[in-house]
């Protein structure tokens, strides 16, 4: 049993439990009504309304706006016929209205629905309707009695039932966050085997054969070496793993993603990613340009590096607070001064597009630094709530 139809079958039961005390009243006072007939026909649409809003209410497709207000009308309409069933004299003396807590009903559905605001909106109208029943019998004192405290009651139950239903909802979404996580964990896992026994092989395989044949086949063997490292990468740090299907309650727009998994999809035999051991969050779009800066970074490395050139990709905190960068260190040839201005002048725009365009598009600033013989080093810094 989940936790709403947990909460509308408590909601059910205190209609009940709440008819039949406020029966009890009506059939104990209904001698000294001014129109005992007018009791027992309001006691009849309390019970008509009970059992019909409890099955309405146990399909969560009819809890919609029209069924809260036809319930808070028909909680109002028992409360305001008081003035008219009920003695005058007996009411200006303190007796309860008909319905007693019954009303409270409403209150609590209310609650459930929409939290604390729509269950103290709910109480709001009920405690008005209440005050205008002794408004109608001429009540000069109405702050004292029970009036004032029933105004109370239905004040701190839909303050408490709405805070309390909202603190369950969020310790379910918690729950169902934790579950998922454990089962894409072991979904990880047992994928992790299924490829050591495998591709893992398979490529050690290759790579092995590859080296010893030589030519050709040496290249493909370096390739699987690449390949395998990568992927023995992504399972040793599950990383790799993917993201578990979000609750309803976490799947809110622009929630953060953590940049270290996209960074992890680079490591080669050649490319060393060291990211923190705590997630790094940026939003989405933000981590997804980042990567791809990264991405194009390593393929400018591959392209004018030379074989076995080696690049480093280091994620740490930026140099201000509230901020991230990501370096990307290589130790291949370097550049002449000014070759990143003649490339653009000449039109090849791939550092000024794909990597300095994107930072700069996230609100944050890269550093070339680069020399003949020294390799280059390229630091993109963004704000981490970008």
């Amino acid at each position: 049993m989940g936790l709403e139809t947990a909460l509308w079958r408590a909601v059910a039961v205190y209609r009940f439990v709440s008819l039949l005390y406020a029966g009890v009243m009506i059939f104990k006072n209904f001698d000294k009504y001014e129109h005992p007939l007018g009791g027992w026909a309001v006691l009849g649409v309390m019970t008509v309304w009970t059992g019909y809003a409890t099955y309405a209410y146990s399909d969560e497709r009819r809890r919609g706006w029209p069924l809260l207000a036809v319930d808070l009308t028909v909680a109002t309409g028992c409360l305001l016929a008081t003035a008219w069933v009920e003695d005058s004299e007996r009411l200006r003396a303190g007796e309860p209205t008909l319905p007693v807590s019954w009303v409270a009903a409403a209150v609590l559905a209310w609650a459930v629905v929409g939290g604390k605001r729509l269950g103290m909106t709910a109480a709001l109208v009920l405690g008005s309707a209440g005050i205008g029943v002794h408004v109608l019998v001429g009540t000069e004192n109405i702050t004292s009695g029970n009036t004032l405290n029933g105004i109370v009651l239905l004040f701190m139950a839909g303050l408490v039932v709405g805070h309390v239903v909202k603190l369950a909802r969020d310790a379910e979404a918690r729950l169902a966050r934790a579950v998922e996580l454990e089962s894409a964990t072991r979904e990880r896992e047992r994928l992790a085997r299924q490829i050591h026994d495998s591709v893992l092989q398979v490529l050690a395989m290759v790579q092995k054969r590859g080296g010893e044949l030589g030519g050709e086949a040496a290249e493909l063997g370096r390739l699987a070496g690449q390949q395998e490292a990568a992927l023995r990468a992504l399972i040793g740090t599950g990383l790799g793993a993917p993201p578990p299907v979000r609750t309803r309650s976490a799947a809110a727009a622009g929630e953060p993603v953590d940049l270290r998994p996209v960074l992890a999809g680079h490591s080669s035999t050649t490319v060393t990613v060291s990211t923190p051991a705590t997630p790094v969050l940026l939003s989405e779009h933000a981590a997804g340009e980042l990567g791809s800066a990264v991405a194009a970074a390593l393929d400018n490395v591959r392209r004018h590096g030379g074989e076995g050139t080696r690049a480093w990709v280091f994620l740490e905190d930026g140099p201000g607070p509230g901020e991230v960068t990501v370096s990307v260190r290589d130790d291949g040839p370097g550049m002449e001064p000014g070759r990143l201005a003649q490339a653009a002048a000449d039109g090849r725009l791939g550092v000024a597009q794909s990597i300095q365009g994107r930072v700069r598009d996230l609100g944050g600033t890269v550093s070339i630094v680069s020399a003949p013989g020294e390799g280059t080093e390229i630091e993109m810094t963004v704000p981490s709530s970008s």
